[in-house]
């Protein structure tokens, strides 16, 4: 097996979709943790103005209702949570991203004292805190609030980490890639997109170019630009397609790189030579 198929194994891509029977997939999927869990009355979701976040929560919004019709209980909602750290370059990303998944409930948590108060202690004893590490602690404290409106309501934190981003490591450790429940890993870039057009979101939620957007030194760079690597790319690859062998090699350090974030924490027991 290729190092490619081994890739496409692991990450579950498949070459031609159904958006259709993908979202529907998805739902179920959703839905049969709830009713595994019965104690879990809510969804949480970070929502940023993406398209990964407005896939996900638009899943778990739909996932809600059909939940809350089927067992005619009304303490199942989903939470939408915007974690601005101040001022959000794209707020009216986010709000129409908003509109678009209709959640039942929402709440806008700023997380800028939090993040500027971490960083500040740590200047305090010594430390240089770098623009790039400052960006992952905004994650992580993304991470750490919706985990506490999730303590609060009995809920599950949904994650948006999806195939082209996994393949690349393109996440925070323990910040974006903490999360009990991912309802679009199998998809690739493009087929997310399809997924949105199914559920017929707004062309600028799926056309929009993808950021994540945490470096104040580098405000608004692409993911692609960071990457080093189009998605377009990433995608073929994960198709099991030919693409140009420097792209190629680009694809697979990342991943090689990245694998320490694809794991639990290693233990004595943790055969993690494999």
């Amino acid at each position: 097996m290729s190092l490619q198929e081994k890739i496409i194994d692991e990450t579950g891509v498949r070459p031609v979709i159904d958006p259709q029977k993908e979202v529907r997939k998805s739902i179920d999927f959703l839905k049969e943790y709830l009713y595994k869990n019965p104690f879990l009355k809510t969804f949480v979701l970070g929502i940023s103005g993406g398209q990964d976040s407005s896939l996900a929560g638009r899943l778990s919004q739909l996932a809600m209702e059909e939940v809350r019709h089927e067992t005619k209980d009304s303490d199942y909602h989903f939470i939408a949570v915007r974690l601005p750290y101040g001022t959000q370059a794209d707020e009216e990303d986010a709000t129409q991203a908003i509109e678009f998944i209709q959640p039942d409930t929402q709440i806008e948590v700023d997380i800028k004292p939090a993040v500027d108060a971490q960083v500040s202690s740590l200047r305090e004893v010594g430390m240089t805190v770098s623009d790039f590490n400052k960006g992952n602690i905004k994650a992580r404290q993304r991470m750490v609030t919706q985990y506490a409106i999730a303590g609060e309501f009995s809920g599950a934190v949904i994650g948006t980490d999806h195939a082209a981003e996994n393949i690349t490591g393109f996440f925070t450790k323990f910040g974006d890639g903490a999360a009990d429940l991912l309802p679009i890993f199998r998809l690739n870039k493009r087929q997310g997109r399809l997924l949105l057009q199914e559920l017929n979101a707004p062309e600028e939620l799926y056309v929009k170019v993808p950021t994540a957007d945490l470096e104040e030194e580098k405000p608004q760079i692409s993911d692609e630009a960071a990457l080093g690597v189009s998605y377009d790319e990433i995608d073929d690859y994960l198709e099991g397609k030919e693409i140009a062998s420097c792209a190629q090699s680009t694809i697979e350090d990342l991943w090689e790189k990245s694998q320490h974030k694809r794991h639990q924490p290693i233990s004595i027991f943790t055969d993690f030579w494999k």
